[in-house]
C-alpha cells in the first residue's frame, strides 16, 4: 500500500515562495504524481503532473511561470515550487500517485493522495 505524506504548507505573504514536499513510502515509486488544489468552495483543480522519469505535463495557466514539480527518486520525494505567490493560490494542495507511467488531469485516475497541506496567502 502506498502511502504519500505532504509538508511544507504554512502562511506566505504575496509574492513570497513556498515549497512543498510529497514523500511516498510502500512497495514502489514507480509512479505518476499529481499535483491539486482545493480552494474553499471550489473543486479541486489540478495543477501538473510528473512521470517516472521525470518529464512533466503542462502546467495549468494559473501558475504557470510560477510552480515547478520535481523528483528525486532515490529519496521517493515529488517537490512544488511555488513562486510569486498570489492570495489566489490560498488552497489545500494535494499531492496524488497512480501506478501508471505518465501522471493524468482527473483526480480520478489517482489511487494514492496526500493528507493535504495547507497554503494561505495574506495581500
Amino acid at each position: 500500500q502506498v502511502q504519500l505524506v505532504e509538508s511544507g504548507g504554512g502562511l506566505v505573504q504575496a509574492g513570497g515562495s513556498l515549497r512543498l514536499s510529497c514523500t511516498a513510502s510502500g512497495p514502489t515509486f514507480n509512479l505518476a504524481m499529481g499535483w491539486f488544489r482545493q480552494a474553499p468552495g471550489k473543486e479541486r483543480e489540478f495543477l501538473v503532473s510528473i512521470n517516472w522519469s521525470g518529464g512533466t505535463s503542462n502546467y495549468v495557466d494559473s501558475v504557470k511561470g510560477r510552480f515547478t514539480t520535481s523528483r528525486d527518486n532515490a529519496k521517493r520525494t515529488v517537490t512544488l515550487q511555488m513562486n510569486s505567490l498570489k492570495p489566489e493560490d490560498t488552497a489545500v494542495y494535494y499531492c496524488a500517485a497512480r501506478q501508471y507511467f505518465f501522471g493524468s488531469s482527473d483526480s480520478t485516475d489517482y489511487k494514492y493522495w496526500g493528507q493535504g497541506t495547507r497554503v494561505t496567502v495574506s495581500s
